[in-house]
């Protein structure tokens, strides 16, 4: 089968940072596995960091870790999903990875692909989707509301990197889920329009000071989510939270005093979506329905795709173009990639 890989760590402007491969199919499914047929792909901080970081010693090794596709076979334990039907998810990432013609995966971690989207379209959704669902009410335990719940005046959520994969979908789960008044931050002006289009009702500016922005405002912001950059704003993000408050941080800062949220019993949190799978957690069906939720909420029209770029097939050269994409820091929404190209 047609795949992408590495065999070692290289900057994106290496010539093999990532390369074109022919590999072996998967072996027959077992156990509650599916064995996918690749349609489409994203591509998310993750996959650029382990292709950095995790050196694979001369192996190849896939990467890819959202994507949408049909079911081809089933392990003889699986019960969720009947040969032919149309999948999205974010795998796990102790597995080969998606930028393969076929991957096996766990079905508890795969839903159903929203009917009304394209298999890119949908390619956007799984990683992001998973992370800012369990941020928001795994970690934080935010009290759900019904859809498109009216704003409280006396109580608000921040999203530190609104313009983001996660902080794109992040928004719109708060202001179609819960009864929050949704603050996102954004820099540029594309970015800042974004997180509007989104839902945000507030957008600010995380270059400049943000904790006078938000005192400006007067809400109380019981809930902090931070996507990126959080040792940057570690400072305003104590100042900020309410007392008793909750934050909860997905990217890899060096260091972080904790003790500054003493004085105000608040809460630290990390969310990372691979937990569940890598440890086969007692709850790890979670994702499988957080996801048929999403589906859901797309279908009825509460949430939209966060696709934003599409650069083509799924070869070498368009994920290495994607991968320098998301390492400049400029990405909006997700870059996704569809399809094989002729055998």
């Amino acid at each position: 089968m047609r795949a992408v890989g590495y065999t070692h760590c290289h900057p994106i402007e290496h010539d093999e940072a990532l390369i074109d491969l022919t590999l072996p199919e998967p072996s027959p499914p077992r156990g509650r596995d599916l064995l996918i047929e690749v349609r489409a792909v994203s591509v998310n901080p993750v996959d650029t960091k382990v292709r950095r970081n995790a050196d694979p010693a001369g192996e190849p090794r896939v990467l890819g870790f959202d994507a949408a596709g049909i079911v081809r076979a089933k392990g003889p334990e699986s019960v969720l999903f009947p040969i032919g039907a149309e999948v999205f998810y974010a795998g796990a990432i102790d597995r080969p990875g998606s930028n393969a013609e076929f991957q096996l995966v766990d079905e508890r971690i795969v839903g159903h692909k929203p009917k009304t989207l394209s298999f890119a379209e949908s390619a956007a959704l799984p990683l992001t989707a998973i992370t800012a669902w369990e941020a928001l009410f795994d970690r934080l335990h935010i009290p759900r509301g019904g859809a498109g719940a009216k704003a409280d005046p006396n109580s608000a959520l921040l999203i530190l990197g609104g313009g983001g994969g996660v902080g794109s979908i992040a928004i719109q789960l708060a202001r179609r889920l819960t009864g929050l008044q949704v603050l996102a931050t954004a820099s540029r002006p594309e970015t800042r329009e974004w997180c509007t289009t989104l839902g945000a009702h507030h957008v600010l500016d995380h270059g400049k000071d943000l904790a006078r922005q938000v005192k400006a405002l007067g809400v109380p912001v019981p809930y902090i989510f931070s996507t990126t950059h959080t040792e940057t704003h570690w400072n305003a993000i104590c100042e900020i939270l309410a007392p008793q408050g909750a934050v909860c941080v997905i990217d890899d800062p060096q260091s972080l005093d904790a003790k500054r949220l003493k004085t105000k019993a608040g809460t630290l949190a990390w969310e990372y979506m691979f937990a569940r799978p890598v440890f086969h957690t007692p709850d790890m069906i979670a994702q499988h329905r957080l996801l048929d939720e999403v589906s859901h909420l797309v279908d009825s029209g509460a949430l939209r795709t966060t696709l934003t770029e599409t650069f083509g097939t799924i070869d070498a050269a368009n994920l290495i173009r994607a991968h320098a994409l998301i390492e400049s820091g400029k990405a909006r929404g997700k870059v996704v990639l569809e399809g094989f190209g002729r055998s």
